[in-house]
């Protein structure tokens, strides 16, 4: 009889752990997430009812200015809202075809279409967005650069001066070249008239009619087309 009783105990102990394992299936588990940088080697576990946190990164695409220019891309930077200060992608720089009567090294700047264009051998061009003469300032005609410079002091003419005073503004009689500088980082002085081709301290107002009739350009954009032309390249405004 005793030994009908423990034989009895042991088969239960054998049988309840077997029924816990078969049932196991069925019971929930910790869910399993895998970390936010894949590069991780290891993966996180959130204990049931709680909820990962979202990461948001950017894409690492290259941008049009580093596929025509090369160099290393930037690490992407958490993507922030649009101020209205950014450049309108169409006027980046790029190359494009050109069929035009103009002979390469000459600069053509159409003011409707707001583009400069560096007319390159082979049937193609260099072409820039740029800021032209607001309304009331615009002109067009064929000049010829005859200085160029670095940073350069920006004088305001007496007329310019007087124009901002009845405005409220009033501007300094002269202005050392430097980041603040309206001229931005380099400027091409076309002949004995006033304009020029020149950069900016404001570069989202590139693709706009804001200036008193000289033709902006980002500096980056101004310091590469400086790079290519000399003294005595023709320019010709439309």
């Amino acid at each position: 009889m005793r030994k009908l009783v423990l034989a009895a105990t042991i088969a239960a102990v054998l049988v309840e752990p077997a029924a816990a394992a078969s049932n196991d299936r069925y019971v929930a588990r910790t869910p399993v997430m895998l970390s936010p940088d894949l590069n991780s080697p290891w993966l996180l576990q959130f204990p049931a009812g709680s909820r990962a946190p979202r990461v948001q990164t950017a894409s690492a695409s290259p941008s049009l200015f580093q596929k025509l220019f090369g160099g290393q891309a930037a690490k992407p930077q958490p993507q922030q809202a649009q101020t209205g200060r950014a450049t309108d992608p169409a006027f980046l720089p790029t190359t494009v075809s050109y069929d035009g009567p103009h002979k390469p090294g000459t600069i053509v700047i159409d003011t409707d279409a707001r583009y400069l264009y560096l007319v390159e051998a082979g049937g193609t061009a260099r072409r820039y967005g740029v800021g032209v003469g607001r309304p009331g300032f615009e002109w067009a005609g064929t000049r010829t650069i005859t200085r160029k410079a670095e940073w350069p002091t920006w004088t305001p003419p007496p007329e310019m001066r007087a124009r901002e005073r009845k405005r409220g503004r009033i501007l300094p009689v002269s202005m050392k070249g430097g980041p603040q500088n309206p001229l931005g980082a380099r400027a091409m002085y076309l002949g004995s008239s006033l304009y020029r081709i020149h950069g900016t301290s404001e570069p989202w107002t590139i693709g706009r009619a804001v200036s008193s009739g000289c033709i902006r350009m980002r500096n980056e954009d101004v310091s590469d087309l400086y790079e290519r032309v000399k003294v005595g390249t023709k320019v010709i405004v439309l």
